[in-house]
């Protein structure tokens, strides 16, 4: 190694500390504090062995966060990219006022989902909410639309779907727009529809660009916490927690800092398992092409 090379590996050092600091040490003592029965704030921890794991497998509302945190993940990921990709295509078009378009297609992923959670929240509200009032002017009465869980679970969805939605539009727009009109026209030439040409051509072209946007929609769907918190903080009775949100009610309100920690560990080995074969599946689908 000369000596330009090891200087500029010096620059890398101020990188590595951090994460050390910040990522490896941080997460290293929630494995620990998860072996642990610990309140959170007092000074002795008590090593408890893999008992907080164990009790993982009878806590019925981690089974229902468990389910709720599948449906938030897969759920949002399905009509991210639905409605992604359709915007999309509907952008890519000329048309006049297409920048205005675009911009208000990608303005929501600019609110904060914690500020997201809580507009809604006035939107779905029993007591004088927007929908209700407008159920009230054709005579319908008011729905308390929070008070069942399932459908809690349903308006979570929906409302980050809606709200990222316009993520996933800039990432099919970059991969539509990359695709080499040769291979469009020449079908055309051929006879092919467009139906045909856009599952022989533009989808497999688009497989890269349907990466990226599975995987980010995948993983920002199932750490889902912030639209949760404002807009159902979980109930009624913990029937709309995703993991998350679930670890943050032990760790806070029942002081359970060591099950909390064994809550995330789950979660985070969740995560990455599905991304990885999600990734994994998609590189396939690559190479087949």
């Amino acid at each position: 190694m000369d000596k330009r090379t090891a200087k500029m590996n010096c620059f890398y050092i101020p990188a590595v500390c951090l994460i050390l600091f910040f990522v490896i040490r941080p997460f290293g003592e929630t494995i620990y504090i998860s072996f642990c029965r610990w309140n959170g704030y007092s000074p002795n921890k008590v090593f408890a062995g893999i008992r907080n794991y164990t009790d993982m497998l009878s806590d019925k509302r981690l089974l229902t966060a468990l389910i709720n945190t599948i449906i938030y993940g897969f759920g949002s990921t399905l009509l991210q990219n639905l409605i992604g990709m359709a915007a999309a295509f509907f952008v890519n078009s000329r048309f006049k006022g297409n920048s205005l378009v675009r911009v208000v297609l990608y303005l929501p992923i600019m609110i904060s989902g914690l500020i997201m959670g809580y507009i809604m929240y006035f939107f779905l509200t029993y007591d004088r909410g927007v929908l209700n009032e407008l159920m009230g002017i054709f005579g319908k009465e008011a729905v308390d639309w929070l008070a069942d869980g399932r459908r809690g679970v349903v308006f979570i969805t929906l409302i980050n779907s809606w709200q990222f939605a316009g993520y996933s539009m800039i990432i099919y727009l970059s991969g539509i727009q990359n695709i080499p009109q040769m291979y469009v026209e020449a079908a055309a030439i051929d006879g092919a529809g467009r139906a045909a040409r856009f599952r022989y051509i533009t989808l497999p072209m688009l497989v890269p660009a349907m990466t990226n946007a599975v995987v980010i929609n995948l993983i920002g769907g199932l750490k889902l916490f912030d639209g949760i918190i404002s807009l159902t903080n979980g109930g009624p009775n913990y029937t709309t927690h995703s993991m998350m949100t679930y670890l943050n009610s032990q760790y806070f309100m029942s002081e359970k800092a060591g099950y909390a920690s064994a809550i995330g560990i789950v979660t985070f080995v969740m995560i990455m398992a599905f991304s990885l074969v999600s990734n994994r599946y998609f590189e396939r689908k690559m190479q087949d092409m």
